[in-house]
């Protein structure tokens, strides 16, 4: 079993308390890891940590192997997609210049760009006529398939989507869910998503845990 994420002891405290201690976690390569938990319970705090947006107060995280290098945590977010509630698309570029942003960032090639960017709408079910469009002109399914391909586009290793479903209506969730799946078929990778939904959790997840009191446990 290939370990994509490791945290040992990770320890983080926020208003003088605790919000978790000791963590140790082992969270597979190529696998889907559903995280539950009540608002507050560390879920997008976690998720922040393996992104280097928080450091531990104490502990060491560890992504495929190697510890966190903070002093090159903006060469190794470009391996790492994020994807959140929001969507967080810019309101003045296209479709396709938010989705190739990432491209931007790491100097690919126009061609190269034009070309991935093409085959990961076709892949989300995202036509081709949204590519000018600007994210007011998207309804909120596009948007988040939107947001899906920026966050894939350097064909990252590891994604977190944090809560990005959860303001859509429920059968857009659904059409999006089934996207997610195709995506994982077709491009297998480490995901790492926190959700208040058990149904959710249970669809997408090929692990379920629940976060409680400062502990990760198994979904019973």
């Amino acid at each position: 079993m290939e370990i994509a994420i490791h945290l040992k002891n990770v320890t983080h405290r926020f208003g003088g308390q605790s919000l978790f201690e000791n963590l140790s976690i082992d969270i597979e390569a190529k696998k889907i890891t559903a995280i539950l938990g009540k608002s507050g319970s560390g879920k997008s705090t976690l998720l922040q940590m393996i992104n280097g947006l928080i450091r531990p107060d104490e502990g060491t995280v560890y992504l495929f192997g190697k510890a966190l290098d903070y002093n090159q945590i903006h060469q190794i977010r470009l391996s790492i997609g994020y994807a959140v509630q929001q969507v967080g698309l810019f309101p003045h570029l296209t479709v396709f210049e938010n989705i190739t942003l990432p491209g931007v960032l790491a100097d690919w090639a126009s061609d190269r760009k034009k070309k991935r960017a093409e085959a990961l709408m076709e892949l989300v079910s995202l036509e081709e006529i949204h590519k000018d469009k600007y994210p007011y002109q998207l309804s909120g399914g596009e948007q988040q398939r939107v947001g899906l391909c920026r966050a894939i586009l350097l064909d990252p290793p590891l994604m977190l989507l944090d809560e990005s479903f959860s303001s859509l209506d429920p059968e857009t969730k659904q059409d999006i869910h089934n996207e997610v799946l195709k995506l994982q078929r077709t491009e297998p990778r480490c995901i790492v998503m926190v959700t208040h939904d058990p149904d959710e959790a249970k669809k997408l997840g090929d692990t379920q845990l629940k976060f409680e009191n400062g502990k990760l446990f198994p979904l019973q």
